[in-house]
């Protein structure tokens, strides 16, 4: 990895190494210099063949630090082909790119043409008859390409200069990353010789993490860009509402006759303090935005104003997204986007004025992206404010309630966002799924392929790699099996596609590799309580809480999304489940015990919050929570490791199979109707003799979650998981002898 030295130290200016007509039009953009990632990019693109990553805050100019040099370099070009590739993981950025690019590129008589499913086709049939300039795409176009028209795809994509990543860090995690990752490779074997690529992120912890992505077989060639210029100021405000101990659905619609929920609370402040500008506001679920957008319209009636607060969420039809979108993009009516993820990512949207937070951030990288929608103007502010629900105590409360976590996570999250953390990649579990699915892609395109080819194209270096060759033999021969007839293989050991292959590489929906969110039901004694989305492993003996009472899961069916339960007796429960909640990392379950154990108080909380905070830390200290790891509640027994969900699922399955029921917390796991003496000898078990991460895989039970893995072996599947968790099983025995050091 090379990181280049400031702008400043070249001796000539990045501006003065640009093509002529790109100097032109940058001075009829009235730009009064180059911004610092800019001359850098130049630098790096001009005066070398490296690939190259540029780091930079959304709205610092990473699309022009990436196309001023590419559109330098490639101007001059005769040769047919497309030169750049640009790829998105949005239509929508691509459209705003293509407007971007488009002015420029026609100066310099490049051509640019947008390809996706909602792209012109006349512009497409266009490029396929003489292939020329940019092309900006869609990972899964880029496979459909290469499935339905690999002659094609060769004559415009095999002498690519240059390919341009956009939101890489939205490919290093997931299923689309593998597949990209993939497709990356299969373009570099299609050509003479392998395109430049060029990554462009706002938000990646490690620099060298994001450089092995994006070239595997030689991480360290990649020239790093990061920019070296100031953060805009940071506004920020925590707020905290409490609920009553009555209230069932904290996320249902408002009910009027009742008291105030703290959703309505604020919504009022939303109403009070966001109307008439330009906001984001991230409700977490596609309910809570419905509850919340709701509230807003309502209020919005009520004071006979127009209503400015709109929902945005996957379920919502393209045309009802598209609209709110190009109303915070015109910026001539005020509009807040109440959302899930959806507006997360660098789709151009204008500046916004301020982001809101509903809820505890869960994910700091999710949280700076999120962020940066708001200060990119110079000179202004990012805005911030996180809203905060807690539950009004009662005497019977369960005392990790006591504790304010939600208050806790929040302190805890800024703190980690002033030090600029940002979790690292972690391992996908959709591996074998896209190994699959490529595997029948590239037999498709070739017409057939052999064992060995297949490994080596797929498999040879980046995160596929996981598998290895023994790996691999097994999944195809699942695949030939007569219960699958994905594969046959010829007598001369050519692999073809089978009867059930030719089928499904042949649906519409095989291009995409992710699978939307899935709703796993929830059945006792044959009758359905309802769904839920499940985002961390469960296991035969766990114990889940939902609709207010603890369930014991007795049945998972994987195929059908099915997680069979009986009640479990149980007195008081936390407020929370972390089933359904996205994992936290080790780092933000740490800076939670660090919050816990400080006097500091944040100047950036509001009166309610500093009072949660005060509660929890005096709750901490009463419960003797300084000195032990245990926490008595009941009849059971919660064990604090202070550790992230990864670390308290594998502990809590180590502890199921020692005969004892657990339910994962974000900070610790929750063994049922077991003392602290006898949770302890347990846990010296653990200490003195780790089990194998192998056996511990062995109940795990939602394995199959990504989009093809009901055709993977099950034993592929279980021995990838304990790959891994391999660290934290080799943890183990260190984690359960900390826990017990402390004081009981």
């Amino acid at each position: 990895m090379i990181i280049l030295p400031a702008s400043g130290s070249e001796e000539r200016s990045g501006f003065d190494k640009l093509h002529e007509t790109i100097r032109r039009w940058i001075w009829e953009q009235r730009w009064e210099e180059l911004r610092d990632v800019q001359d850098k990019a130049i630098a790096a693109m001009l005066n070398g063949e490296n690939d190259v990553l540029i780091a930079a805050a959304t709205a610092a100019g990473k699309t022009e630090a990436a196309f001023l040099p590419i559109l330098t370099k490639v101007a001059d070009r005769k040769e047919g082909g497309f030169s750049v590739l640009y790829v998105s993981p949005l239509k929508a950025l691509i459209n705003d790119q293509f407007r971007r690019l488009d002015d420029l590129c026609e100066r310099m008589e490049i051509d640019v043409v947008r390809w996706h499913g909602d792209a012109p086709q006349s512009a497409k049939q266009r490029a396929r008859r003489d292939p020329r300039g940019l092309v900006l795409i869609t990972p899964e176009s880029i496979e459909a390409m290469l499935l339905r028209r690999p002659g094609d795809a060769k004559a415009m994509l095999a002498s690519l200069d240059f390919i341009v990543i956009d939101e890489l860090h939205a490919f290093l995690n997931g299923p689309r990353g593998l597949h990209l990752a993939s497709l990356l490779r299969r373009l570099d074997d299609l050509a003479e010789k392998p395109a430049r690529r060029i990554g462009l992120s706002a938000t990646i912890g490690d620099l060298a993490v994001a450089a092995l992505w994006l070239r595997p077989e030689n991480p360290s060639s990649v020239v790093i860009v990061e920019s070296a210029a100031d953060s805009p100021e940071l506004r920020l405000q925590v707020r905290a509402y409490a609920d009553s101990e009555e209230v069932e659905d904290s996320d249902g619609l408002e009910n009027e006759e009742g008291p105030p929920t703290a959703l309505d609370l604020i919504a009022d402040h939303v109403f009070a303090n966001l109307r008439g500008s330009n906001n984001l506001a991230f409700a977490g679920s596609r309910k809570r935005v419905e509850a919340l957008a709701d509230r807003l319209r309502i209020r919005s009636e009520k004071a006979t104003v127009p209503n400015e607060f709109f929902p945005h969420h996957g379920s919502l039809s393209k045309e009802l997204r598209e609209e709110l979108e190009d109303r915070l993009k015109k910026g001539d009516v005020p509009t807040t986007g109440v959302a899930t993820t959806t507006l997360e990512l660098g789709i151009d949207i204008g500046s916004v004025k301020s982001v809101a937070q509903i809820g505890a951030p869960r994910s700091l990288a999710s949280l700076r992206q999120r962020l940066g929608r708001s200060g990119r103007r110079r000179g202004f502010p990012a805005v911030l404010r996180i809203y905060l629900r807690e539950r009004s105590l009662a005497a019977d409360s369960d005392p990790l309630d006591r504790l304010r976590l939600e208050t806790v996570r929040a302190t805890a999250s800024v703190r980690l966002l002033i030090e600029r953390f940002v979790e690292p990649p972690s391992t996908d579990s959709a591996t074998a799924t896209v190994v699959l699915h490529q595997t029948l892609s590239v037999i498709v395109q070739e017409g057939g392929a052999r064992a060995d080819r297949l490994y080596r194209l797929l498999c040879g270096a980046g995160p596929l790699s996981a598998l290895d060759k023994t790996d691999y033999v097994e999944l195809l021969r699942t695949m030939a099996s007569p219960e699958q007839r994905l594969i046959e293989q010829a007598p001369d050991g050519t692999i073809m596609l089978g009867e059930i292959g030719e089928r499904l590489t042949s649906a519409r929906d095989f291009y995409a590799i992710f699978s939307t969110d899935e709703e796993w039901r929830l059945v006792s004694g044959g009758r359905t309580l309802g769904t839920i989305p499940v985002s961390n492993p469960v296991g035969v003996g766990a114990v889940i809480s939902f609709a207010g009472q603890r369930w014991r899961i007795v049945a998972v069916d994987d195929r059908g999304k099915v997680i069979e339960v009986e009640r479990h007796r149980s007195g008081k429960i936390p407020k929370f489940d972390a089933l359904m909640n996205e994992p936290i990392h080790d780092r933000l379950a740490t800076e939670m015990k660090t919050v816990l154990s400080s006097t500091e108080i944040p100047a950036y909380l509001d009166g309610a919050a500093t009072d949660f905070l005060e509660q929890g830390r005096a709750a901490y200290k009463l419960l003797g929570l300084d000195q032990s790891r245990f926490l008595r509640a009941g009849k059971d027994t919660h064990i604090l490791t202070w550790r992230g969900t990864d670390a308290n699922s594998v502990l809590a399955f180590a502890m199921v199979s020692a005969g004892l029921e657990c339910v994962v917390l974000d900070v610790g796991v929750t063994v049922l109707e077991t003392t602290p003496d006898e949770a302890a000898a347990i846990l010296r078990q653990i200490a003195e003799r780790p089990p194998d991460i192998q056996s511990i895989a062995g109940f795990v039970e939602n394995l199959r979650t990504a989009k093809f893995d009901e055709m993977v072996p099950e034993t592929l599947l279980r021995r990838l998981w304990a790959r891994a968790h391999s660290r934290i099983g080799e943890d183990l025995g260190m984690m359960a002898g900390e826990v017990l050091a402390s004081k009981l």
